[in-house]
């Protein structure tokens, strides 16, 4: 089997900031990690500002050792997202970058500035062919593919609709624009249980398309109309809506491996990847909360290879909380088959060996 180098450097239980700043000094000096990309140039560091409430991001001074080390070897570093399909502050740029700057990263806390594409703008997108069973073309904020290299921050945590997040759903849908990320979301459009349903409204004004009405005592969805960005299913206090897994989930997961594999064929060889296997909560950091943990916290993990980054992940955060967590919170959720998919596509292995620094 071929194996991956991924280094390690676990902390306690529910480590404080400073433990988790030490650890990450520790990963990059023994790594040498950021070494693998250019010295010189822009360099692309994608992460997740986080939602407005949310806590469960990685934080700015954690960022901040990252951006140094990048900025000492000669390179630019800047922080970048892309906007979301969901109803929130991060729908549109101008407003995703208020509130970037108002959870710290900013040049003085986080070490470089923050950059939101505007993707309505056709300027700043860019197509590119992945060769996927699935995705024919995909379509990515632009700024991707004028940076030098790329650094990937993730937060690894459960999800959804993906069942759990990180390396490669930060390249997959983090690096897509709106209309890559409807065309992800697409053949997952949710289903509604009426007998669960209480005719609350929540999923109406959560839907960002129009797609959902009440009639009579349940919410009705118009398909026609339905973008498959589930924000419904997050806003839904009732667990009324869910998707039709048997036909939609897989296919989600492997078009997000499809265009993660796009992001990455933009910067061939120049890339790296810090996972951040804290504060592990069931669902993303999308959701405008501040989720509790449901496995105690890990440690960091640093690898070229996001793949493997990502399968270490999955396997330290289950032993660490004993059981499947990621499947007892979405149930129907496979997120290995990211992994899998990933994997036939050639971005990575998920065979790996840790290396604990």
């Amino acid at each position: 089997m071929t194996k991956s180098p991924v280094f390690f450097a676990p902390v306690t239980p529910q480590a404080p900031l400073e433990e988790l700043c030490e650890a990450l000094a520790r990963l990059l000096d023994k790594s040498r990690l950021l070494d693998r990309l250019p010295s010189s140039g822009r360099i692309a560091v994608k992460m997740h500002f986080g939602e407005e409430g949310n806590a469960g991001f990685v934080r700015p001074d954690l960022v901040r050792l990252a951006a140094d080390r990048l900025a000492a070897r000669g390179a630019e570093p800047f922080l970048c997202d892309t906007n979301t399909l969901y109803k929130g502050r991060r729908t549109r740029c101008e407003e995703h970058l208020v509130l970037a700057r108002e959870h710290g990263f900013t040049l003085e806390r986080a070490g470089a500035e923050p950059v939101v594409p505007d993707d309505s703008k056709p300027e700043n997108v860019i197509e590119v062919r992945p060769g996927g069973r699935w995705i024919q073309t995909a379509k990515l904020a632009r700024v991707f593919a004028q940076a030098q290299g790329l650094l990937g921050i993730a937060h690894f945590k459960g999800h959804l609709v993906t069942g759990f997040g990180g390396a490669l759903k930060n390249l997959g849908m983090g690096c897509a624009s709106r209309e890559g990320k409807l065309a992800q979301h697409s053949t997952a459009s949710p289903i509604v249980d009426p007998k669960a349903c209480t005719a609350c409204g929540a999923c109406v004004e959560a839907c960002p398309a129009g797609a959902i009405r009440l009639e009579g005592e349940a919410a009705l969805l118009d398909r026609g109309r339905c973008s498959g960005c589930a924000s419904c299913l997050a806003a839904c206090p009732f667990g009324a809506l869910d998707v039709d897994w048997a036909s939609g989930g897989r296919t989600l997961q492997e078009k997000m491996a499809e265009y993660a594999k796009a992001a990455l064929d933009l910067q061939k060889g120049r890339c790296a990847f810090l996972n951040f296997c804290v504060k592990i909560t069931a669902e993303c950091d999308c959701l405008a909360n501040d989720e509790a943990r449901i496995a105690p916290d890990v440690g960091i993990l640093g690898s070229e290879d996001p793949v493997a980054a990502d399968q270490a992940c999955l396997d330290l955060a289950l032993k660490a909380a004993g059981s499947d967590v990621f499947q007892a919170a979405h149930p129907g959720r496979d997120g290995s088959r990211q992994l899998a998919h990933a994997e036939s596509l050639g971005l990575g292995w998920r065979g790996y060996d840790l290396l604990r620094v």
